[in-house]
């Protein structure tokens, strides 16, 4: 068979055939069904999430100078504003000895968990935030992850944020959290080995590898620059999760020039506003960005990257659900990473809420 044909037949294989995709990352598998993009839909639907209307909320607790539910008040706050967590889920407190019985076993985690307000205004989520105001979010994730890296307790450092009611966030106002702990949590695990495996055995970073084979495939693209590339995964378990990976192997963000930081604020706004215009709706999602221990180690390894997890498929209202074969057994997706980079990387990058007036 010739190289055309085979890629032909590849090509209808992956987009119309029943398949499992391997995670490089973490080392686990993923099915796609592309012919089940067809079924109808009588399931469960979502309340339309609309755009936030009003810049200042008095009984938002994120708002600058409301007060907060351990009775502190917010300063008037202009840019970005950080906190630590009323109601962290691990505390910076002294450790506890282990616990181990027979099969069951238990060790004591510390850590300390921040809020990240990225604007003190209400209503502006980040793909309607300005560029320089995105950077001074990435500006202050730099200082936090090597302030809580330094702490000689802290081993991990997750920056993340939760969008939108349906991904469980308890409150409108725009912001972020850091949760900085002892131990390194499951997923940075699997993919820290992931990525040692194969840097001992090729002297490149993974991630290096795989951006110079999703360019020359140019399938699976959604924005780019002359620093960072927007892709879906080929292994993509959301219908339209999005990787931002720097073209240079950085370990973590701290290592960020000033050009970069500019880049990697216009790839995520690049990003956001494409979700937004999707389904024309304040699209939620997780994100986070998974980067090197703060061990005190080298390592050479990581490749740090930053994932977009968002649960809508078929409309703004139409959410996927990680239930039953997906609980029992492993990941399962209809929509191909193909068909949902084409879909992202052809809508515009000016927000749809935007008038001729406001550009």
């Amino acid at each position: 068979m010739g190289c055309n044909a085979y890629y032909s037949t590849m090509s209808r294989f992956l987009s119309e055939k029943a398949h499992r995709r391997f995670n490089i990352l973490t080392g686990e598998w993923i099915l796609v069904s592309p012919h089940r993009t067809k079924r109808p839909w009588q399931g469960k639907t979502e309340n339309l999430t609309t755009l936030e209307g009003v810049e200042y909320d008095p009984s938002c607790y994120l708002c600058p100078t409301n007060l907060r539910a351990n009775g502190e008040r917010n300063p008037d706050y202009k840019s970005t504003y950080v906190f630590d967590n009323d109601f962290g889920a691990i505390l910076m407190e002294e450790k506890e000895a282990p616990f181990e019985s027979g099969l069951l076993k238990a060790e004591p985690e510390i850590g300390i968990c921040r809020v990240v307000c990225f604007s003190p205004k209400h209503n502006l989520t980040l793909p309607l935030m300005h560029l320089n105001d995105i950077v001074r979010v990435i500006q202050l994730w730099k200082e936090e992850y090597e302030q809580l890296g330094n702490h000689p307790e802290i081993n991990h450092v997750q920056i993340f944020e939760n969008k939108g009611e349906i991904m469980g966030c308890s409150n409108p106002h725009p912001h972020g959290q850091i949760w900085a702990q002892s131990s390194i949590p499951e997923e940075p695990r699997k993919k820290g080995v992931q990525q040692k495996n194969y840097y001992l055995k090729h002297g490149k970073t993974l991630l290096q590898a795989y951006l110079e084979q999703e360019l020359e495939a140019q399938q699976r693209i959604v924005s780019s620059n002359s620093y960072f590339v927007a892709l879906v995964p080929f292994w993509a378990t959301w219908p339209y999760e999005v990787l931002i990976i720097p073209r240079k192997a950085h370990q973590n963000i701290k290592s960020l020039s000033s050009e970069e930081e500019h880049a990697f604020a216009e790839m995520i706004q690049q990003v956001t506003v494409r979700y937004d215009n999707l389904f024309e709706t304040s699209f939620p999602y997780s994100s986070g960005i998974h980067q090197s221990p703060t061990d005190g180690n080298d390592h050479p390894e990581w490749h740090f990257h930053m994932a977009f997890y968002p649960p809508l498929l078929r409309s703004a209202t139409v959410k996927k659900f990680m239930v039953g074969y997906e609980m029992f057994a492993n990941p399962q997706r209809d929509i191909t990473a193909e068909q949902a980079a084409k879909t992202l990387s052809d809508l515009p990058d000016i927000h749809y809420s935007m008038g001729q007036e406001d550009l």
